[in-house]
C-alpha cells in the first residue's frame, strides 16, 4: 500500500477521522481524493504540509485550520464546520460565508483566459494553472475548485486553447476555456441576496472539424446551479451545431439567499475519454456572465424594488415582534397559538433559540460583553463562523408599541457601511433576543473617555476617518435613502467601532421617519441631554438639522477627547460646547485639541473640524449645513465658514431651558414609582460614556415614563 500513487475514495459517505496508517502513503502518493464525504476531526499535519494533489473538500472537519484562501496547497474548500471554538478561514467554511458585508452584484469571468473587454464589461483574468486538487480565490470576489485526474494519463490539461486553429465564432473569450476531468465549480462570493441571470458560455475547441479521428470526440457533462441540476447530459457540439461555435446557455431567476453563488459542472462518465487523445473529456467552460435582476443602489437612492424589499423583509421581523408581544398580552391582544407563529415566513432575520444558545455557549457569562438598557449582551459565533452580538431582553421589559416596532423593522433593512446591521431576532417561549453584527472595539465613547483600560489611543488620521464615517452614515439617512430618517440620538455612545476602527452608527430606537413633503416633524421629545438641538429640546421641532447639531457635538468630542457633558473647565460652563464658544471668541480654538495628540496633527484640519463643529451647533437650524455638505467640508472640497456666535448676544436660556425643565420635573415627579424614576434619569458615574436620556411630551408637560420603549436601547451597550 505504501507504493500506491493514486487513492480515490470520494463520494463514499465516509465518516470518522482520517486513519493514521494513511500517512505511510505520503512518500509515493501523487493523487488522493477524499472529497465529498463526512470525515471529521482534524486534518493531519502531513496532509496540510503536502505539495501533492490531495483533495479533502466538502467534509466535516472540526479542527482549526488557518490556511490562506488565495490558493490552497491542498484543496480544503468547504471542508470544515465551525464549532464556535475552532478558528477557520472563510474558504474552509461549509457555505463560503463572506467575511465582510456582501457587496457584489455581477460577475464576468474569462474562464482559462486573460482579461478581456466585451462591450461595457471587463471579463476577469482566470489564467491560474488549475490541477487535480485545486482551489483558487480572486480577492474574495470569486473562485473556482477543480477536482480529478484524467483516465490513462497524468498529462491532461486543465486549461484549453484553440489548438486546431478553428475559426471560432462569437466573442474573444471563446478562444480559451477551463476544464476538469471530474468536477469544476465556480463560486460567486460576497454576492448581494436576490435574483440573478446566469449566462454560461461554451465553445468546443479541443476537437477538429476536418472529419478525421480528432473530430470524433463527444464531450458530455451535467450542469447544476445552487445545487440544482439545470442541464443534464450537456453536449457543447450538439447544442452549438459544431465545433468552434460559441453558444451561451442562459439560466434566469437564480436565487442567492446567502452570499454565495455556486456553478457546478461535472462529468458523470458519459462520452469519449481518448479522442483525439487520452485526457480530452470532462466539463469545459469559456466564460461566465452573472447580472442582477434587481435595481442596484449605487448611492443615488433606493429604487422602487429596494423599497419593496425594505417594506417586505423587515416587516416580517416587525410583525413577528408584534405578534409575540400580543401573545404575551403587552399589546392587549388575545393569545396566539404557537402554530400561527410557526406559520410565519421567516426566511430572513430569524434565528432559532438553539442556534443562539450554541453560538453563545448557552449564554455563558464568559461571553457576556455588556449590559444594555433592557438586558445583557453576549458575544457569539454562528456555525458558519459569523461573529454576532446577542441582546437578551429582560422579561420585565414590557414597554413597546406598534409604531416603534414597525419603524425598527424598516430601519433594520437599511444597508450602509457606516450603519450597524441588525441581522434579526429570535422569539421562543419567554425569550426575546436581538441579533446584530459584532463590533470589536465597542463604542467611540468608551474609546475616547472610558476607563483607562478601555480607552484606545486614536491618532489624528483615525479620528478623521471616524468623523467622516459618521458624516457619511448620517448623509445616507437624511438624503441618500428614499426613507428619510432622523436618528434623534447621535452621540459618542451610539457610534460603534469595528476591528479597523471604522465608525458605524447604532441605536435606532429613537429614530423617526421624515416624510419628504413635511418641513418638520412635531413629536414627543426624546434624546440625550447635551446632544439635543435647542429647537427640538424646547419645542419638539424636529428636522434632520437636529442630527446635524448632535453631530457637531460629537465632532468636538473627537477632536478634544473630552465628553461634552462631563468636562467642565470652569464652573460657569455647563458643557464643552460653551468653552468652545469662548475659545472661538478669543481666537484660541486649537486649545481644544486633545493634548494626548501632542504635535501629531494638522492644525489646518483641526481648525476646519472645530469650525465645522461650531457651524453644526449653531442655535439657528437654518444656518447649519446639510450632512452631505458636512462630508464635503471634512474632505476639504468646500470651505467651512463658521459664524461667530457671541455668548453675550445669545439667549442665555435657549440651550438650557429644556435641561432645567427636565431637572425640575424629575425632582417633582420622582414619587411616581421606582421604575419611572429610574427611566427618567439614568446617568451613572460608573462609566462616563453613559448619558442621561429622557422623553417629554412638550416643554410644559411631565416626563413620559413610556418613553423607554422595548428595543429602544437596541445597540447602546455599556461595557464594564
Amino acid at each position: 500500500m505504501a507504493d500506491l500513487d493514486t487513492l480515490d475514495l470520494s463520494f463514499n459517505k465516509l465518516t470518522g477521522q482520517i486513519p493514521g496508517p494513511l500517512e505511510s502513503l505520503k512518500k509515493n502518493i501523487k493523487f488522493m481524493f477524499l472529497n465529498n464525504n463526512s470525515l471529521t476531526g482534524e486534518v493531519p499535519a502531513w496532509i496540510l504540509g503536502s505539495r501533492k494533489d490531495l483533495d479533502l473538500s466538502y467534509n466535516n472537519f472540526t479542527g482549526s485550520a488557518e490556511q490562506s484562501c488565495q490558493q490552497l496547497p491542498v484543496n480544503l474548500v468547504a471542508s470544515h464546520v465551525s464549532t464556535g471554538s475552532n478558528k477557520i478561514s472563510w474558504c474552509l467554511n461549509k457555505d463560503l460565508v463572506c467575511t465582510r458585508k456582501p457587496q457584489y452584484h455581477s460577475l464576468f469571468i474569462n474562464c482559462g483566459g486573460s482579461s478581456e473587454t466585451v462591450g461595457d464589461n471587463e471579463y476577469e483574468d482566470d489564467t491560474t494553472p488549475g490541477g487535480a486538487a485545486d482551489f483558487a480565490s480572486i480577492s474574495e470576489r470569486w473562485g473556482y475548485s477543480s477536482t480529478g485526474t484524467y483516465i490513462g494519463t497524468n498529462d491532461g490539461a486543465y486549461k484549453a486553447t484553440n489548438s486546431y486553429g478553428l475559426n471560432v465564432t462569437g466573442e474573444g473569450f471563446y478562444q480559451t476555456a477551463r476544464l476538469a476531468p471530474q468536477s469544476l465549480k465556480y463560486y460567486g462570493l460576497c454576492m448581494l441576496a436576490g435574483s440573478y441571470k446566469v449566462q454560461l458560455h461554451f465553445a468546443e475547441i479541443m476537437y477538429s472539424n476536418n472529419q478525421t479521428f480528432s473530430s470524433l470526440g463527444r464531450r458530455i457533462f451535467d450542469i447544476s446551479i445552487q445545487g440544482k441540476v439545470v442541464q443534464a447530459n450537456f453536449n457543447i457540439m450538439e447544442e452549438a451545431g459544431g465545433v468552434g461555435i460559441g453558444i451561451p446557455k442562459v439560466f434566469d431567476g437564480i436565487i442567492v439567499n446567502g452570499s454565495t453563488l455556486e456553478i457546478h459542472l461535472y462529468w458523470s462518465g458519459k462520452g469519449t475519454t481518448a479522442v483525439p487523445e487520452r485526457g480530452v473529456y470532462g466539463p469545459l467552460i469559456s466564460a461566465i456572465t452573472v447580472t442582477p435582476n434587481f435595481k442596484v443602489d449605487n448611492g443615488g437612492g433606493l429604487s422602487v424594488g429596494a423599497i419593496i424589499g425594505i417594506v417586505a423583509a423587515p416587516c416580517v421581523l416587525a410583525a413577528l415582534v408584534l405578534l409575540v408581544l400580543r401573545k404575551k398580552g403587552y399589546l392587549g391582544g388575545k393569545d396566539l397559538e404557537d402554530k400561527e407563529l410557526r406559520a410565519l415566513d421567516l426566511q430572513t432575520g430569524y434565528l432559532s433559540l438553539r442556534q443562539i444558545k450554541h453560538a453563545t455557549n448557552n449564554f455563558d457569562p464568559a461571553n457576556k460583553i455588556g449590559e444594555g438598557g433592557f438586558g445583557p449582551v453576549y458575544k457569539g459565533m454562528l456555525s458558519d463562523g459569523s461573529v454576532i452580538a446577542v441582546k437578551q431582553l429582560s422579561a420585565k421589559s414590557k414597554q413597546g408599541n406598534r409604531e416603534f416596532v414597525n419603524e425598527i423593522g424598516m430601519i433594520s433593512a437599511l444597508q450602509h457601511p457606516h450603519l450597524v446591521k441588525l441581522y434579526g431576532c429570535c422569539i421562543e417561549g419567554n425569550q426575546l433576543l436581538l441579533v446584530y453584527e459584532y463590533l470589536e472595539n465597542n463604542s467611540l465613547a468608551r474609546a475616547l473617555f472610558g476607563r483607562d483600560e478601555h480607552q484606545i489611543k486614536l491618532d489624528w488620521q483615525t479620528r478623521k476617518k471616524i468623523l467622516l464615517g459618521i458624516a457619511k452614515g448620517l448623509a445616507y439617512l437624511h438624503e441618500e435613502s428614499r426613507l428619510k430618517i432622523v436618528h434623534r440620538d447621535i452621540k459618542a455612545t451610539n457610534v460603534l467601532l469595528d476591528k479597523d476602527l471604522n465608525a458605524k452608527i447604532s441605536d435606532f430606537g429613537l429614530a423617526k421617519l421624515d416624510e419628504e413633503e413635511n418641513t418638520h416633524i412635531s413629536t414627543r421629545i426624546a434624546g440625550t441631554i447635551g446632544y439635543m438641538a435647542p429647537e427640538y429640546a424646547m419645542r419638539g421641532y424636529l428636522t434632520d438639522k437636529a442630527d446635524v447639531y448632535s453631530f457637531g457635538v460629537v465632532v468636538l468630542e473627537i477632536v478634544s477627547g473630552k465628553s461634552n457633558t462631563n468636562y467642565r473647565p470652569k464652573e460657569e460652563f455647563v458643557y464643552l460646547l460653551d468653552w468652545a464658544y469662548v475659545l472661538q471668541e478669543q481666537g484660541n480654538l486649537l486649545e481644544l485639541v486633545d493634548p494626548s495628540l501632542g504635535s501629531n496633527y494638522s492644525k489646518t484640519e483641526a481648525l476646519r473640524m472645530l469650525n465645522l463643529a461650531l457651524l453644526c451647533t449653531n442655535p439657528s437650524p437654518t444656518l447649519r449645513p446639510s450632512m452631505s455638505s458636512a462630508v464635503k467640508m471634512l474632505e476639504g472640497q468646500i470651505p467651512v465658514q463658521a459664524p461667530i456666535v457671541k455668548r453675550s448676544t445669545m439667549n442665555p436660556d435657549a440651550r438650557f431651558k429644556a435641561f432645567e425643565l427636565l431637572s425640575h420635573d424629575s425632582q417633582t415627579h420622582v414619587s411616581n414609582g421606582s421604575e419611572s424614576s429610574q427611566i427618567q434619569k439614568s446617568i451613572s458615574m460608573d462609566g462616563p460614556w453613559i448619558d442621561s436620556e429622557f422623553s417629554i411630551e412638550s416643554k410644559d408637560e411631565i416626563i413620559d415614563s413610556s418613553s423607554t420603549k422595548l428595543l429602544k436601547d437596541l445597540y447602546d451597550v455599556n461595557l464594564d
